[in-house]
């Protein structure tokens, strides 16, 4: 962070000095808002959640080496006392934002593998200049404005996430953090039951290329018609990325090895060079296509771009991590589900097993709304058509859902039900055999990356009883 004074902090906020003996020391290092994540000369910010109020640790924040608290009200130590935390967060930002006027704001949003294609850009961008992301997938109104206040004045580029549980949420975010650079990656069904309906979503995706500047960039997939169609809602140049034959940034020739891993061509701004990528899933050549279609807009050549792109790694825990244990290979895409990223798991499962059995561990897909069932069904007969041996159908009513529609289609593939991730991992542990591909994947609530991490041990992960 940019080194600040708490006088200066309180005057970005909006806020007053409370138990503060010297108005001038400074703040050298970013705000949080749990007390683990606190590095001497750092603020914490005091917020209220739903189990815990954050001025009960206020004290202890202090003697953890906190030079202050961004508080609602007085707390007996060191503080900048504020009429609400939260929107002192965004102010702080902001003000943190227009220290380092030359640092070019990279905007990115979609329904599906925004931290994935966030990490993607962070590993290419360097080739321009100095780069920071957020972090993890902190991409609402608590986590992006903390990724901001990490930037320092030799960062050339930041890449922020931005998610959306409604419309008018993105442009908020885009207040806090104007950005040059929008990219949009794809209007699937996560969050559908809470938007009520795909347009809804795209409508506030859309929200991103609103923001942008005329002299912004403004990426876009081409290969999904309702982001392709926001080019209209943007003032800024569009570059288009995908496997269609109109991209300007564009993957031909995408083929997979034997661990689902993808090479392909990319061709551009009339140049093309190979791209072989280490990370796992089809899917991840449309994530290479938009970081590539974002540094390549920003000036870099494609050859450059495409080596990048190849020395890229995984960042993220939890989003087809594949380990390989005791004869066992096990694909943790844990962190999260909806049905486009449920279908892009099982087909890499499917490209990844080469013969071998497979064994799924599925859990729920919350947030679907009155598509719940329906979706549930889908995933279930796609289960059937990729000729999984094992289901480990994880949940209540929807994973059952699921189950009964994977042994209508497919008598033979063994089904059997868990209530919970424990019980998942008994389950697991007892069915999976020597030489077997292990696909965990479920939403964040169900808590199956628990589940997937325990297989991923050695002493776990194939005929331990």
């Amino acid at each position: 962070m940019i080194p600040l004074s708490l006088e200066a902090v309180a005057a970005a906020v909006g806020g007053r000095l409370c138990d503060v003996p010297d108005p001038a020391v400074t703040v050298t290092a970013p705000p949080v808002v749990g007390s683990r994540a606190l590095e001497p000369g750092g603020l914490f910010a005091a917020l209220a959640g739903e189990h815990a109020d954050g001025h009960a640790f206020a004290a202890d924040a202090v003697k953890a080496g906190a030079v202050a608290v961004l508080a609602a009200r007085p707390v007996g130590v060191p503080a900048v006392v504020v009429a609400d935390v939260l929107d002192a967060l965004a102010a702080l930002a902001r003000a943190v934002l227009a220290e380092v006027p030359e640092a070019l704001v990279i905007g990115l949003t979609g329904s599906a593998g925004k931290t994935s294609t966030k990490d993607l850009i962070a590993q290419v961008l360097p080739v321009l200049g100095p780069t920071i992301a957020t972090v993890k997938s902190f991409n609402g109104e608590i986590g992006m404005p903390l990724a901001v206040t990490h930037l320092d004045r030799d960062v050339k580029f930041i890449v922020l996430e931005m998610g959306a549980r409604g419309i008018g949420h993105i442009s908020h975010l885009t207040r806090i953090a104007p950005p040059t650079v929008g990219v949009v990656l794809n209007v699937g069904t996560a969050h559908v039951g809470e938007f009520g309906g795909r347009q809804h979503i795209a409508q506030a995706k859309g929200e991103l290329v609103e923001a942008l500047p005329a002299e912004g960039l403004a990426v876009l997939n081409a290969d999904d018609p309702l982001v392709a169609a926001m080019a209209v809602r943007t003032r800024a140049r569009v570059l288009t990325f995908g496997t269609a034959p109109d991209a300007d940034v564009r993957a031909v020739d995408v083929t997979l090895d034997s661990a689902g891993r993808a090479s392909f061509t990319l061709v551009a701004a009339g140049a093309e060079d190979q791209v072989d990528l280490a990370l796992h899933g089809e899917h991840h050549v449309s994530n290479a296509l938009a970081a590539a279609a974002v540094t390549i807009g920003l000036g870099a050549d494609v050859a450059k771009t495409a080596a990048a792109r190849s020395r890229a790694v995984l960042v993220a825990s939890g989003r087809m991590e594949v380990t390989d244990r005791s004869d066992v290979r096990v694909v943790n895409d844990a962190f999260n589900a909806n049905p486009d990223s449920m279908k892009a798991a099982l087909t890499a499962l499917d490209a990844m097993s080469s013969g071998r059995r497979t064994v799924t561990v599925l859990g729920e897909m919350k947030e679907l709304g009155a598509d719940g069932a329906e979706g549930h069904r889908q995933i279930g007969r796609l289960v059937a058509a990729c000729g999984v041996d094992v289901l480990i159908a994880v949940g209540g009513d929807d994973a059952r859902t699921m189950a009964e529609a994977a042994r209508a289609d497919h008598p033979n593939l063994q089904v059997v039900s868990a209530r919970d991730r424990d019980q998942a991992l008994e389950l697991a542990r007892e069915l999976i055999e020597p030489g077997d591909v292990v696909l965990v994947k479920g939403s964040h609530s169900t808590g199956l990356e628990h589940t997937a991490v325990r297989l991923a041990r050695p002493d776990t992960a194939a005929g331990d009883r």
